[in-house]
């Protein structure tokens, strides 16, 4: 999309912020068309509606710059703001005065396109100068009265599923901070293996091994995740979630693969608990499952969990518990369009936003939570959209099913991926 590559607002308008997020003055504002203010191409909500005032564009600054991941601090008494953020991994410093059409930024005097304003206890900052200095893209369409905002490139976690015939993508493990290998699931007959028609070990070619492959990440700081399927369709891994002597069997199989071969943690993906069968009682017996076996890692082996969105059909998830037992969750905000939906149909953005505010007002928190991102659904244009969500919720990062579909467009979404986020 051709406003993600301006970084510029057109001169003749100049945007700026409500710091207290308060209204401002009615009486000079003309009647018009509501404005509508997009970051990452997805509308921001605002407890004040933005308003044109005199030519500058007004939004509260509380929303926009906690959504930016921007450190706000307001001094009355010398009337001055002060904005800490990161530029492409740097942080910046922003002081800014009343009054005044001259910014401190890291130390250094920048001229604004207009000073800062306090009016009836708001102060009001000029956006196109602000933005510009921590990379924040603008553009103002004028026939539809919206602001579009594009965040800056932001650090945090990225990890990928590296699936059972992935050898040609093994290039982009080093893009990543951590790589779930699918090579073992708990089959229909509750028995843990790496050797399941679905899921298995793939074949040694040679020195080249799934044991070297996982090394060979390790060793570059990349941490391997052994991913355990499971499925509940017909009812199979409630049987072994319930049955002491199979769930012990299980960790067992799961503890002593991880040792054998050398992974630094365990991906639990375990799907349909709560869809059939009580969900209550499903979530007590994951939670002590997953208890169980993070007693039988030790403190050394990692434990994540893919768990399906709050807002799908499947309620057997107790995602506070869950954080508070595994080291973090991978939210699996995906296959919301309806079944039969053609490929590559972005997941819907309203649906995915509300994923994420449920996950934490359930009681995970941000630094615990991955947005899972199927890029089977995304394109390079709308799988921005899904990591501005990160990270404007400050998320731990993003989890990417799978890591072959990255040439799905050639290099289109390696490019878009690495456009907005990369590597912590």
């Amino acid at each position: 999309m051709l406003y993600k590559k301006i970084m510029k607002t057109t001169a003749a308008t100049v945007l700026a912020f409500s710091l207290l997020g308060t209204l401002p003055n009615l009486s000079n504002i003309s009647a018009a068309p509501a404005i509508t203010v997009k970051l990452d191409n997805i509308a921001l909500k605002f407890d004040a509606a933005p308003r044109i005032e005199k030519g500058v564009t007004y939004v509260p600054f509380r929303t926009v710059g906690e959504s930016l991941g921007i450190g706000i601090q307001w001094n009355s008494k010398s009337q001055t703001v002060k904005a800490v953020g990161k530029v492409k991994g740097q942080t910046t410093e922003v002081l800014l005065q009343v009054g005044s059409s001259t910014a401190t930024v890291n130390g250094k005097k920048v001229k604004l396109a207009a000073a800062p304003v306090q009016r009836e206890g708001r102060v009001l900052i000029p956006l196109s100068s602000f933005s510009s200095q921590f990379g924040v893209g603008v553009k103002w369409d004028q026939s539809t009265r919206t602001v579009s905002l594009v965040s800056p490139q932001r650090e945090m976690h990225l990890r990928a599923f590296y699936a059972v015939r992935a050898f040609h993508e093994i290039d982009l493990v080093s893009t990543m901070n951590s790589v779930v290998f699918g090579w073992s699931r708990i089959d229909r007959e509750g028995q843990f293996t790496l050797q399941g028609d679905e899921y298995n070990f793939p074949a040694a070619a040679g020195d080249i091994t799934p044991q070297s492959i996982v090394a060979d990440a390790a060793d570059q700081d990349i941490k391997p995740y052994l991913m355990v399927y499971a499925l509940d369709g017909n009812g199979e891994l409630t049987k072994v979630l319930s049955d002491s002597s199979l769930r012990k069997k299980s960790i067992e199989g799961i503890s002593t693969a991880v040792v054998e071969n050398g992974f630094g943690g365990v991906v639990l993906d375990f799907e349909g608990l709560g869809f059939k069968l009580d969900p209550v009682q499903q979530q007590k017996l994951l939670n002590n499952y997953v208890k169980e076996l993070k007693a039988s890692l030790g403190a050394d082996i990692s434990l994540s969990l893919a768990v399906p969105p709050l807002n799908s059909a499947y309620k057997g998830y107790d995602y506070k518990t869950l954080a508070a037992t595994a080291d973090d969750l991978i939210i699996m905000a995906y296959q919301f369009n309806p079944v039969g939906t053609d490929a590559q149909v972005p997941e819907p953005n309203s649906l995915v936003q509300k994923a994420i505010e449920l996950a934490l007002q359930a009681g995970v928190p941000k630094e615990k939570l991955l947005l899972g991102i199927s890029l089977n659904s995304e394109t390079p244009s709308s799988v921005d959209d899904k990591l501005g969500l990160a990270k404007r919720y400050d998320l731990k990062g993003a989890a990417f099913w799978r890591l072959g579909l990255f040439r799905l467009y050639n290099d289109q979404m390696e490019d878009a991926v690495g456009a907005s986020v990369v590597k912590e």
